[in-house]
This record gives C-alpha cells, structure tokens and sequence, in this order.
C-alpha cells in the first residue's frame, strides 16, 4: 500500500533570531536524525521516492537517515516564520518569543495575522503557503510507492490542515506540539488524504533517550 511519511527535521539551531541562522542541524538534531535511520533500517521500511525541502537543515536530516541525495522541492520549504514574526512585531507591536512558553501563545496571533493579511511585505501570502502544500502532498500522494518527505513542522502542520480542515487555533496547536524528528503518515484513498500517524518518535521513545526530544 501507498503512502507518505512526513519527517520533521532534527533539531535545528535554536538559539538564532533570523532564516539563515536557524536553518542548520545541532549536534542533537544530527543524533536524532542517525537514530531515525537506524529505526527504519531495523523495522524494515523501504522507500521507493525520498523528497525533502531545500533548506539545508532538511538536506542535512535526510543525510542522517541515510539519503544523501533526496529530490528537492522548494514548495517542501519552511514557512519564513522568522521573517513573519519581525514584521509582525515591526507593524503591530508584538514580541517575537525568546523561548518555548512566549512560542506558544505568539504562534495562533502570528497565524491569525498572516491569514488575514494584516503583515505586509510578508514573503508569501497564507494562501499561498496553504496552497503549495496542498499542491506538493497531492503530487507526491499520485506517484507510485512509498515516499519519505523530510521537511518542517509548519509545512507538516499546514498538511494537517489541508487533511483534517482545521482552523487556525488547531492548525497552531498542531504545529506545538510536532517534534524535531517526528513521523506523520498519509494514506491515500479515493476520497482524498487521510492522517494514520501523527507525531510518532519511535527511535527516541525508550528511557534513555528521553533527554533527546525537543521541539525546537
């Protein structure tokens, strides 16, 4: 049976303020990524098609697994989260976050904002965004075999959505809670994609890897 597997990419750098900053992989996220490549090797999983972002953190995680030449496709890309939440704050005064718990209730207004095209200059509209993502999942869901996609937690959250037609204050909570190097599952059916996993960590859910989930 066919299907598509979304990974989130390891650990980034957490610390950066902008785009370029954030998009490479810690030690950790290179880690995590190695420990999801071992955990497909021992579970048998094959892929016929691997696809990932262009970013270099979702080059880097497909690496780590084991795929070293992944098709990349640019509509597989982050949301500029970075550059939104400037201009956001540049426009209407609102903080960007410097940790998890100022994330947490900045991400639902940010999305909020953007939907409504309230951030000008903004690199892409959300329709936009909304749209390639839909766009990409369909392309790769009409392919033959099954396909890995290593790309970012906004765009997993984003296919959430598409799927499961959630609003924006869902659409954020999914986003929350996707971790660095997480497993989604698509099916597709006649009547359209359905979600069959969300957020699984197999290769980090045992006790002696709990120190190494992370978020961001």
């Amino acid at each position: 049976m066919s299907f598509i597997t979304l990974v989130r990419h390891g650990q980034a750098n957490s610390g950066a303020r902008d785009e370029e900053g954030y998009d490479k992989l810690s030690d950790l996220g290179w880690q995590q990524a190695r420990w999801l490549g071992a955990y497909f090797a021992q579970a048998g999983d094959r892929f016929a098609r691997v696809y990932s972002g262009t970013l270099r953190r979702h080059v880097e995680t497909a690496a780590g697994i084991g795929f070293d030449a992944p098709e990349q496709d640019p509509r597989l890309n982050e949301m500029t989260y970075f550059t939104l939440a400037s201009l956001l704050e540049e426009q209407h005064g609102i903080a960007m976050p410097t940790d998890r718990e100022t994330f947490i209730p900045h991400i639902p207004v940010l999305l909020q904002h953007w939907q409504a095209d309230r951030i000008e200059g903004a690199p892409e509209r959300f329709s936009e965004f909304e749209a390639r993502v839909t766009d990409v999942l369909r392309e790769i869901a009409a392919g033959d075999g099954r396909a890995l996609v290593v790309t970012s937690g906004g765009l997993i959250g984003m296919a959430m959505r598409v799927i499961m037609r959630l609003d924006i204050g869902a659409l954020a909570h999914a986003m929350l809670s996707i971790e660095n190097s997480s497993l989604h599952r698509v099916q597709p059916l006649q009547t359209g994609l359905a979600l069959t996993q969300f957020n699984a960590i197999p290769h980090l859910d045992t006790p002696e890897r709990q120190h190494a989930r992370s978020h961001l």
